[in-house]
């Protein structure tokens, strides 16, 4: 991951928008952020963490502190970071929640809520890809491969803890580990092994369960038919797990076995008492039945000699009946020839009525038809004529308010057309005067801006100017203290000097020669003033006092350089202007900007006013030329229909007659047709019922005497209903039919038998013989089912129990291999897991890891050698963790002038330091070079070098710009002096009463 951009705006510390190019400040590959203390320098780290997170590292994680309080009220705060990661260029903006001013909400402010918004560079264009806090959380921590704490752990080690991965736990480790090299793939290989070790072992006691079923199912069957074995315990629980189940089947099928034969032996001898005893029983019933029939048979025999003399009177009915139906024919049509003849003649009556009311010729309504006829054809012939009047007529009046409509409306748009040209002749002459004003909004708008621009230079060149005379006389008077310290430190030197000829003195022997000029005669030896100790003490804390003085005065002149430089910037922009007269300017610019935008816009809309009338206007004037045009068409219309009216009425008026219409007279000649057309056709059939009437009554008369009756009437009395025709038939039917079942019922062998068993005396058995033997049989029988459903059970107890035994044979052998796989996948489980057999009890995740973090300590011993002078490395370590935790990522430091190994807490603050930072760098290496790793480009690191003497920090540094081969980039987060004069491509974060700002600076190596 490389960041290329950030921008913050009313952020931390920074109240204005700050651009900042790691693009440019990377290019050299190590670049220095400094600043003074509390100016910022840590905020822009937590700015990249908030856009990437939406959180900052952590006490800052409250986000509604976000927000700077240097920013105006309205000013929204927002971060803006453009990176890119796995190949792909992604560009993050968020905004934490504020409070925005509201003239409306009851305390002046409103919530506004966090936004967020990320886009992705696709093919040279930024294409939006979500709007959602949580959607873009995701789609950055899937992009990323790290959540916020392990990003600030391993590229941004924020202040103060950069030791925190070098002491971590091997827990924490691990967590970090695992989602910096993806080795989740692993930690599922333990879990799919430990599913199919679960699997297996469920599968074994599936089988058990299974084989305990079947031995249960044997037992059942066993209980079921009452027996009981010694080698039983309790109830049914087969032989004790000591036992031989196998063995035990067989000593349960032998005695079903036993218990099924028993039962068959019983079941025989029952069911031939049973049969034996029905077979009795069933004779004496036969015998029973046949006596009663001869019985039934005796008295159905009397019954039907009585009945016999009814039996010969219906037949005698019954023939004179068919004798006299086969004229029922010719009576029913002698019947209907009258009704026909009597209803032809009523009808033919009535119409002769209706036409002599009508005034029609009733003697000879089929000459009148013919007439009538005749008219009506005529009459149809001219309705079409009559049709096309009415449509002639319709038209003639449609186009009478056609020609008056058309006339409205070309008055009404004459009108309209007056009022258009006066509403744009009007439009015009307001809109002549303002063009000119409106041409110049661009450049009052312009000149407006740079008023403003000017009265913020004149107020910040009035701050300026006051902090630089401040300045001026703050570094007048520290200078002229300066040299107050100078001169008493001068002076308490030169009286140490001149003390030391009496310090020589005093030490001068007579006879001993001296150490300056080696004289051994001392005449006039000079005298000390003051001890030497008390002396160069004084000497040096006025040294001191005059060297801290300098070095305020060099800070204050430092100060004073940059506040010359903003005042000369500022006076360049025209700082130095009357401040009344830069207001005046901006007011006057403000007021003519504001009349030349309200005339441009009042512009726009008479324009636009303008043009819509101008469409009216046109529009109204081709809708009055078509109204116009219509109305002379229509004008044209009324006197071509008005002659075609007048020819076609004077055509039909004649044959109306009188009538409102030609369909109104056609109506009343069509109704004297149909009554004289009726008429006609009832004269016919009167005819033809009279000629019908007679022809029926000969042929009656014919038939009476064929028949043997010498009338109708005769005929007509011996003719029965149809109910008393089938009441004879049945009646004689049934006589016939039981006189030949009871001849055919007394040659039976049984009747024969019963009538010779009552002549030789031997009678059946009576009611309570009968039930006393039906009962001994029913007993029986149950007896013989009762034996023969035991004898079943026990059979397919038998069967159940054999299969039953070869089920749990085959089960058996069939779970030998699931048993072995099981114990097999579960050690292989547990190893996996840290458990068992495991003595590290480290996990197969743990030892992927393990290997990995092997490789980290080997790069980062690499940077850490060069960092300690050869000193220190790294060394991964899976020795044993105490109280039988799980081992397999500790860390330790080999000290290669001791050649002793120790803890990392052992070290020092500097030497912490430096193998923190070693740590991290020797990380990001491996987890870059891992395939499918998350890709470390850029570093942070945030304070920590004050903790190095000038040797460790050479070396560090040495180490850091060893970097840039690798095309990674680290950001140093310092104020240290040293490290200003070796790093060149640097980002001062400047701070002041209204906010931080960042600037851009490449610093001249020293």
């Amino acid at each position: 991951m490389r960041i290329h951009r950030l921008d913050i705006e009313a952020f931390g510390p920074f109240a204005t928008s700050q651009h900042i190019d790691f693009d440019l400040l990377s290019a050299q590959g190590l670049f220095l952020l400094n600043g003074a203390t509390g100016a910022g320098k840590t905020s822009i780290l937590d700015a990249i963490c908030f856009a990437l997170y939406g959180s900052v590292p952590g006490a800052r994680q409250e986000g509604k502190r976000l927000r700077s309080d240097h920013a105006l009220p309205g000013a929204e705060p927002r971060v803006v970071c453009e990176f890119s990661a796995r190949g792909r260029r992604f560009e993050v903006t968020r905004s934490p929640a504020w409070e925005r001013p509201s003239a409306r909400g009851r305390k002046g402010f409103t919530t506004q809520q966090a936004k967020t918004l990320l886009r992705e560079k696709v093919a040279g264009q930024w294409e939006e890809k979500s709007s959602r806090n949580d959607e873009v959380g995701a789609e950055l921590s899937d992009v990323l491969g790290m959540d916020r704490d392990q990003f600030t752990r391993v590229v941004m080690l924020p202040q103060g803890d950069f030791a925190a991965f070098l002491m971590s736990k091997a827990g924490d480790r691990l967590d970090l580990l695992q989602k910096l090299f993806g080795t989740q793939r692993f930690e599922a290989v333990e879990q799919q092994l430990a599913r199919q070790a679960a699997e297996a072992a469920k599968a074994v006691e599936e089988n058990a369960a299974e084989l305990k079923m079947l031995l249960d199912k044997a037992a059942s069957e066993r209980d079921q038919l009452g027996l009981t074995e010694a080698g039983t315990a309790g109830d049914d629980t087969p032989l004790d797990t000591a036992g031989d189940p196998g063995l035990w089947l067989a000593e349960v099928q032998a005695l079903v076995d036993a218990e099924v034969k028993r039962r068959q032996e019983r079941a025989t001898a029952a069911e031939a008492l049973s049969t034996r005893l029905s077979g009795e029983l069933r004779e004496e019933q036969e015998k029973t039945q046949r006596h009663e029939r001869l019985r039934s048979a005796t008295q159905r025999r009397v019954l039907l000699e009585l009945a016999a003399p009814r039996a010969l009177e219906n037949k005698e009915l019954l023939q004179k009946h068919r004798r006299a139906a086969v004229l029922s024919g010719q009576l029913e049509a002698v019947d209907a020839a009258e009704r026909k003849y009597t209803s032809a003649e009523a009808r033919m009556a009535r119409l002769r009525e209706k036409l002599s009311a009508s005034g029609l010729d009733a003697e000879d309504p089929a000459a009148a038809l013919e007439s009538v006829k005749t008219s009506i054809a005529v009459l149809e012939a001219r309705l079409p004529d009559e049709q096309r009047l009415e449509e002639v007529a319709a038209r003639l009046d449609a186009q009478h308010k056609e020609v008056a409509r058309q006339q409205l409306a070309a008055e009404s748009l004459a009108a309209t057309l007056a009022q258009l040209h006066g509403d744009a002749s009007q439009l015009q002459n307001r809109m002549e005067p303002l063009v000119s004003v409106a041409a110049d909004v661009g450049a009052t708008e312009q000149a407006a801006l740079a008023a403003a621009e000017l009265v913020g230079v004149v107020s910040r060149h009035l701050v300026a100017a006051a902090e630089l005379e401040e300045l001026t006389a703050r570094h007048l008077e520290a200078r002229a203290a300066s040299q107050d310290f100078r001169d008493k430190w001068l002076d308490v030197r030169e009286q140490r000097l001149s003390n030391a000829a009496g310090e020589l003195a005093a030490a001068l022997e007579s006879g001993e020669p001296c150490a300056v000029c080696g004289s051994t005669e001392h005449p006039n030896p000079a005298s000390a003033v003051r001890t030497a100790l008390s002396l160069a003490q004084e000497e040096e804390e006025a040294k001191a006092r005059f060297e801290a003085s300098e070095e305020a005065q060099g800070r204050l002149g430092e100060k004073l350089s940059a506040a010359a430089q903003m005042v000369a910037g500022l006076q360049a922009q025209g700082g130095s202007t009357d401040p009344a007269e830069a207001d005046d300017r901006l007011a006057k610019a403000e007021a003519a900007a504001s009349a030349a935008k309200q005339a441009a816009a009042l512009l726009d809309e008479l324009r636009a006013r303008q043009e819509k009338v101008a469409q009216r206007l046109l529009t109204a004037q081709q809708q009055h030329a078509e109204c116009l045009q219509a109305e002379g068409q229509a004008s044209s219309s009324v006197l071509l229909l008005q002659e075609q009216h007048e020819v076609l009425e004077a055509g039909l008026s004649a044959l109306r007659a009188g009538f409102p219409s030609l369909r109104d007279r056609l109506e009343a000649v069509s109704a004297d047709c149909a009554l004289l057309q009726a008429a006609t056709d009832a004269g016919s059939e009167l005819a033809r019922a009279t000629q019908a009437r007679l022809e029926v009554k000969e042929s009656l008369e014919k038939a009476l005497l064929t028949a043997g009756f010498s009338s109708a009437a005769e005929a007509r009395h011996e003719i029965l209903s149809p109910a008393d025709v089938v009441g004879l038939e049945k009646d004689i039917a049934d006589f016939d039919a039981e006189t030949a079942r009871l001849d055919e019922l007394f040659a039976n062998e049984d009747l024969a038998l019963a009538a010779k068993e009552i002549s030789i005396g031997a009678l059946p058995l009576s009611d309570a013989e009968l039930a006393e033997a039906q009962r001994a049989v029913s007993v029986a029988a149950e007896d013989s089912q009762a034996a023969a459903l035991a004898a079943g059970l026990a059979g397919k107890a038998s069967e159940t129990v054999r299969r039953l035994r070869s089920n749990y044979e085959d089960l058996a052998e069939a779970g030998n291999e699931p048993r072995m796989r099981a114990l097999m996948l579960a050690g292989l489980a547990e190893t996996a897991r840290g458990s068992g057999d495991n003595g590290y009890r480290m996990s197969l995740n743990t030892y992927v890891l393990a290997a990995r973090l092997e490789q980290v300590a080997l790069a980062a011993s690499e940077r850490l050698v060069s960092m300690s002078d050869g000193r220190y490395t790294l060394q991964h370590t899976d020795a044993k963790a105490a109280r039988g935790a799980k081992s397999g990522l500790g860390l330790e430091v080999v000290d290669e002038w001791t050649g002793q190994r120790r803890d990392t807490a052992t070290l020092s603050g500097g030497e912490s330091f430096m193998a923190s930072l070693a740590l991290a760098l020797g990380l990001a290496d491996v987890v870059q070079q891992e395939a499918g790793g998350v890709d470390i480009e850029t570093l942070f690191v945030d304070e920590g070098f004050g903790s190095l003497d000038e040797q460790a920090l050479e070396q560090v540094m040495d180490a850091l710009e060893g970097l840039r081969d690798g095309g990674r980039v680290v950001g140093l987060v310092s104020h240290v002096a040293e490290m200003k004069q070796r790093i060149t491509s640097q980002l001062q974060v400047v701070k002041g009463r209204n906010g931080s700002s960042v600037r851009f600076a490449e610093a001249v190596p020293a």
